[in-house]
């Protein structure tokens, strides 16, 4: 990554300590401008420890690139800079070794190549953990850090990713990737919220700015042109959601708002009357082997894209279809489950945990709906960046 560190300084020293001027007005995804000020002064103590912590791991790690791990011996010719993972639930075949791989629903094949995925993870968090440091506790470093963490994956010729997921979820001996790896990059919904964040500190240079968000634009149009894009959108589970939901972020994240409303639509049209049932019941998720888990996802989703709609001024929250469908009897039927996972009777072959799943909470504030956000306030959160960053938004 050296390399990549004396590009970055070349190219961004002369901007780095400017302010983006435009960052100000930019949307900043779950949050507007007057909440993320007001999460900024009244951040307590304990809180601030914990974003802090958070923000100095983050400032010590990386920086990340897709080219720093490469799979072999998986039968993809993917080049240097394009992001490869397998399907987590697909297995070698006992009684054909060497052969296709067999699925096994729910249960994770920990042997798959996972250097990609799991270096795009921690990047995202780490993304959103500088963006917190740098607007919350008004650590300036935490800005420049940022810079080069999402100029390496992003922009620099020698280490950005190529903006596409065409080799994603692959299964050996069927396919060299999949629509539904799509999923893979929902954790990027963290990088457009960090680096809003960060930009609105002051101190990323505009043309780091601009040039992640050309990522971010070229990525979008893949997901939306692209026959794996439109596989994805074309699910009837939490695929489906997932893919909405980032579509929703990484318009707001470029300012497309003719996409922004085309996921608006696609949750009235498509999502609501295709997935949830009049009693709240999501059946497509019930049917998995961890249906509580995939359940919990789902409205994790769902709530993700109520909270950016009513950030752009439409009410999503209380949409039903004309058989009196709506979210909102998702978010009752399931959310007393996640308090009592106990008490679920479909199948979950393994233990679920409700720490990390926040649409009680989302739901909570948007609804609104005391019950519901009592209920999230009822699930320890973990210490991470994505769920310290929700439960800022949700109790400030």
């Amino acid at each position: 990554m050296e390399l990549t560190r004396r590009s970055f300084a070349l190219a961004g020293a002369a901007v780095l300590l400017r302010a983006d001027t435009a960052a100000a007005t930019r949307p900043m995804i779950l949050l507007n401008e007057k909440e993320a000020v007001r999460i900024r002064e009244s951040l307590n103590r304990d809180r601030a420890a914990i974003l802090d912590k958070l923000a100095t791991a983050a400032l010590k790690a990386g920086p990340w690139s897709v080219t720093s791990h490469r799979p072999s011996g998986l039968g993809v010719t993917a080049g240097e800079h394009d992001y490869v993972s397998e399907g987590p639930y697909w297995w070698p075949d006992p009684a054909n070794p060497g052969g296709p791989y067999i699925r096994k629903d729910g249960q994770r094949n920990l042997d798959r190549f996972m250097g990609n995925r799991s270096d795009l993870g921690t990047m995202c968090g780490a993304t959103l953990a500088l963006g917190m440091g740098a607007y919350f506790l008004k650590k300036p470093e935490c800005a420049e850090r940022s810079a080069l963490v999402v100029s390496t994956w992003f922009i620099d010729s020698q280490t950005r990713m190529n903006p596409n997921l065409e080799y994603g979820q692959m299964v050996r001996g069927i396919n060299t990737g999949r629509g539904t790896g799509i999923i893979d990059t929902a954790s990027l919904i963290h990088v457009a919220q960090g680096m809003t964040l960060a930009e609105a500190a002051g101190g990323v240079p505009r043309a780091v700015s601009d040039g992640v968000r050309q990522w971010f634009a070229d990525y979008l149009k893949w997901m939306t042109t692209s026959e794996k894009g439109l596989d994805e959108k074309k699910a009837t589970n939490n695929h489906a959601t997932w893919w909405t939901a980032q579509v929703a972020a990484y318009a707001t994240f470029t300012g497309d708002s003719a996409l922004r409303r085309m996921a608006w639509d696609r949750y009235r049209t498509y999502l609501v009357p295709g997935q949830i049932q009049p009693d709240g019941s999501c059946p497509r998720e019930e049917a998995r082997t961890q249906s509580l888990g995939y359940s919990s996802m789902n409205l994790d989703a769902f709530s993700l894209i109520c909270r950016m709609a009513r950030m752009d001024g439409v009410d999503l929250w209380h949409y039903e279809t004309e058989k009196g469908t709506g979210v909102a009897k998702a978010f009752e039927y399931l959310t007393p489950y996640l308090l009592h996972p106990d008490q679920w009777k479909k199948e979950q072959i393994s233990r679920f945990t409700p720490g990390g799943h926040f649409f009680p909470g989302l739901a909570g504030i948007g609804l609104p709906s005391p019950e519901m956000l009592s209920a999230y306030k009822a699930i320890d959160q973990p210490a991470q960046a994505w769920p310290q960053l929700l439960d800022l938004v949700i109790q400030g």
